[in-house]
């Protein structure tokens, strides 16, 4: 994918849930966390997604295969909240956390992400909206205040690895 923007970014945290936490209702709480599920690094597969993670290989995760999120909007969200720390990818169960860029923002563009072991490409597909385990998972209001800045959900197309620290991501549209 040779991609005409370009930004340093900070890859914040990297999660790999082998469990979907969030099933049934919210008011009955999140599933017990596994053992471990952030990660200094992930493997990324085309087509499959993240190895390890709940929605690896899955048919109807196919255009969803990783999940992208601001590290910019959640420290926002903290803010406005009042919050007395900064919501992580354990809460809003997102794969990837940015800091630099408006992922939210990235939505429709090809991008590929470079944390020094190769270029990872994603398709970009659609926002990844927050739902109402926000409100249990963060904070009341956060399901609210997360609507626009939700991140995204896109598709794995080249294979790859990520790691946390610095990285350069690169788009199809001009980065904000």
């Amino acid at each position: 994918m040779d991609l005409p923007y370009s930004r340093e970014v900070e890859i914040v945290q990297l999660l790999a849930s082998p469990i979907h936490r969030h099933e049934g209702r919210p008011l009955d709480g999140p599933l017990p966390a596994p053992e471990r599920e952030l990660f200094e690094s992930i493997e990324l597969r085309a087509g499959l997604g993240v190895v390890g993670d709940r929605h690896y290989g899955k048919e109807a995760h196919r255009k969803a295969t990783v999940t992208l999120q601001s590290a910019d909007a959640l420290e926002l969200l903290a803010q406005e909240l009042e919050l007395d720390h900064v919501p992580d990818l354990t809460q809003t169960r997102r794969n990837i956390l940015i800091r630099g860029v408006d992922v939210d923002a990235l939505v429709g563009a090809e991008i590929t992400l470079d944390s020094g072991d190769g270029p990872v490409g994603v398709l970009a597909h659609r926002p990844a909206n927050p739902c109402a385990w926000m409100d249990v998972r963060i904070a009341p209001g956060s399901h609210k205040a997360l609507r626009g800045r939700g991140g995204l959900r896109g598709e794995v197309v080249t294979d790859g690895v990520l790691r946390v620290g610095p990285a350069t991501l690169r788009s199809s549209v001009l980065l904000s």
